[in-house]
Order: structure tokens, then sequence, then C-alpha cells
């Protein structure tokens, strides 16, 4: 499928849809758990389909409706899947997909679609070993496929937490094993995203030490206990439409946010505001203005998938802009470093790369012809860009946007976007 996007005025109200981050936690959790559970205004999306299919393979029973998803947990102890189960293109039901399976007795083949087949597994693989199981990638490449056999018993491993989901994974499922569980980390990016599973944790009360995030020991023999629980709005999601408030200089109210919710990405806020957008919280939702925005340097560690966004942002901003200290960006969905910098060179950008981010100063951008790679974030990030710029921008794989994001068209177009989705002829 083809995007096509023009130069338009925007404005308006966005509800932000349910946290893909939230939502995939959400289900695995209460499929480990004892009873049923009910998860509210989900994110009804591929990825999170995906973590659905995962966690039925593995016994629970899963009903989704409008609204919600009700699960019917199997105890922490999952049967052994029918068949190969395949993630489609979701990296994080992959990673907590894996150990939940090396719960068990038996063997687990995961897959993916072609991009989740170049995704790095490698540092789990080698700490789930450490943890007694039996791991390996069908093509001693550190990557999906990958077989596992269970049963994990717990014990001490180091950690190349290069991708925060590898930690995710383990303090998710090593409350469940046999014996404690202690992870040396020797890198650890995107904190926020741990938090958010520390989150999850402490709803559980589940017990563990966090020494300052250089390691944490898990108690083994604990369970999870099914719950009800309403998932917070997307701040990942909310990012496309803040930087389009802000280099359009409409004004844009994102609802159903929460600002006390430990999402990294709300933190593009403040950033957008300390480059000159105006940025106020009112109890009916987050209000962003567009203004003259001013490059700076910005560390993106914890924020990884703003990085699409923000490069847009720099285009627009006075001076330069520094997106930086965010190699892992290189090892998403794409090298988001390397395809940013490629197609926004199409668009007419000024911008350089950098082993770990990017440079982008201030750029008089045209509408073209560009390609999202098959990648959500990019898709929507050069949509953003092109309902700013003259002339028609036609974004390739537009398709993607379903993996987190199926009504960002249509919510374009409800702020007044000249926003078209055509089948490629």
């Amino acid at each position: 499928m083809l995007l096509r996007v023009k130069k338009s005025e925007t404005s308006g109200k966005v509800r932000i849809p349910g946290s893909k981050s939230h939502t995939i936690r959400a289900v695995f959790i209460a499929s480990l758990a004892d009873g049923k559970s009910e998860i509210l205004n989900p994110l009804i999306s591929d990825d999170a389909l995906s973590a659905v299919e995962v966690c039925r393979a593995l016994g629970a029973e899963i009903e989704i409706t409008e609204d919600k998803f009700i699960v019917q947990g199997f105890n922490g102890v999952p049967k052994t899947p029918d068949d190969v189960v395949n993630v489609g293109n979701s990296g994080t039901s992959l990673r907590l997909g894996v150990m939940a399976a090396a719960l068990g007795e038996g063997c687990t083949v995961f897959t993916g679609d072609y991009q989740i087949r170049r995704r790095q597994l490698g540092p789990l693989i080698a700490a789930l070993n450490n943890l007694g199981a039996n791991v390996f990638s069908t093509r001693d490449n550190g990557m999906a496929p990958v077989v596992i056999k269970g049963r994990l018993k717990g014990g001490k491993t180091e950690l190349d937490a290069v991708t925060s989901q590898y930690l995710s994974s383990i303090l998710i499922n090593a409350p469940l094993l046999e014996n404690d569980t202690e992870v040396f980390l020797t890198r650890l990016n995107e904190v926020p995203y741990v938090e958010i599973t520390m989150w999850w944790l402490d709803k559980q009360g589940i017990k563990y030490n966090n020494n300052n995030f250089k390691s944490f020991l898990i108690k083994g023999g604990q369970k999870y206990k099914p719950f009800n629980m309403t998932i917070p709005g997307d701040f990942s999601s909310a990012t496309f439409f803040a930087v389009l408030a802000a280099i359009s200089g409409g004004e844009i109210t994102l609802e159903n946010l929460d600002m006390s919710d430990t999402q990294g990405d709300k933190q593009v806020l403040s950033i957008l505001e300390s480059m000159g957008a105006k940025v106020s919280v009112r109890t009916d939702g987050i209000v962003i203005k567009g203004d003259t925005l001013v490059g700076r340097e910005i560390d993106m560690n914890s924020i990884p998938d703003a990085l699409p966004a923000m490069a847009v942002a720099g285009c627009f901003a006075e001076g330069e802009t520094r997106l930086v200290n965010v190699p892992q960006a290189r090892l998403k969905e794409t090298d988001r470093i390397r395809v940013m910098y490629e197609e926004l060179t199409k668009m007419g950008a000024d911008i350089e790369e950098l082993p770990d981010g990017l440079i982008i100063r201030k750029s008089k951008l045209k509408g073209c012809r560009v390609s999202g790679r098959d990648d959500h974030r990019v898709v929507m990030s050069l949509a953003i860009a092109g309902l700013n710029i003259e002339g028609e921008t036609v974004i390739e794989t537009a398709e993607a946007m379903n993996v987190t994001f199926p009504e960002f068209k249509d919510y374009i177009a409800a702020c007044g976007g000249d926003i078209d989705l055509i089948e490629e002829s």
C-alpha cells in the first residue's frame, strides 16, 4: 500500500490508543497467572495480536472483544505448542515468549517475519542457557528461528541488554522459576521500558531487588494473580501528533495520556517544549501548539522509538539538532538511523549519519516518493514530514502502520490532513 500526503493545515483532538508496551506485558502476565483477567482499552494492532497468539500457543485462553481482552491464564505452566510459533513483526512478543516457553518441559520453535529473523536474540539466548534452558538459533546466528527447551531453574547470569526487552523477559518470567535468579547487567539501554516492567511487577507484589539497574535479584517460587486493568494511552504513538503540531504551527490536543505513567516517550513533550513548542498539560488533555523551533542536542538512549519523528522535527528547527547515544536504533525493525538518513535525504534534508545517531540541520524539504521500509515508525514519521512541505509525498509500505497504529491515517485526516491510502499499481 501507498500513503499519499500533501501539505495541510492541521489541528484538532486525538484520542491516543492504548500503549503497546503495557498491552503486551499485560497479556503475558495475565497468561502466566492462575485465573481470569480482563485487560481494558488494550492496543488492538498487529503487534498486540501477535502477543495474544503467542500466549494462546502456550496455553492461555484469550477472548478479544471491541474494548478488552479476557485472559484465562495457564498458571505458569505453559503447554508445548502444536506448531511453530510465529510472532509476526513483534520483537517484544518474541523476547517475552522465548523465556515463557522455557517455563515448560517441552520444545518450542519461534519464528517471525523477515525483519524478526534479522533482529538480535543472542544475549538473551546466552542468558537463558546459563539459567538452565536449552536454547539455540537454527541458523547459529543468534536470531530467529530459535528453538527453546525447558525447564528453566534459575541461577546467575550476565546479560548484555542492548535492548531492554531481554531484561524485561527475565524479570517477567523469573519469579515463576523454582530458584532465585540474579542478573548482572553489562549494559542496559532503554531504562524506561524496564521501569514499565517493574511497574507491573510492583502491581503484582512480585519480590525482586534492583541494584541501581546494575543487577537484579528475582525471588523464585512466586505466582501471578489475575487482574482487571485499564491500559493507558501510548506516548510513542502520541509522539507523531506532538511533532506534527510542533512543526506545523497548529494546535493538537492529545487525549487519553497519563503523565504519571512510566513510559519514557513522554519525554518527547518536554524536549519539544525546550525546542520552542508550547506544551500545556490540562485535565482534558495535553495541548501542543507549534512555534519556532530551535535545534539542540538530545540524548535518545531511553527513547529510541522517537528517533524517526525527532529526525523530522530537526528538519524544521533553526540551526542544528543532534540525536545521540542511541546505537540500538539500528537494531529495531530497520536500522532507523540509516533509514531516516536515506529517506530524509531524498526529500532534501541536510542530514549526517553518526554511529549512534543523526545530525540534522534546518532543511527545505520537498515532497517525493520515499519508502517506509516496512517500518511503522518510519512510515508515520515520513507522513508527518509530507504534511508540512510543498509537493506530494508518496510513502511505500504504508501497511506497516498496522503494527502499532492502524487508525493513524484516519486520525490525521480528522485533524485536517490531506492523506490517502491507495493501492500500489
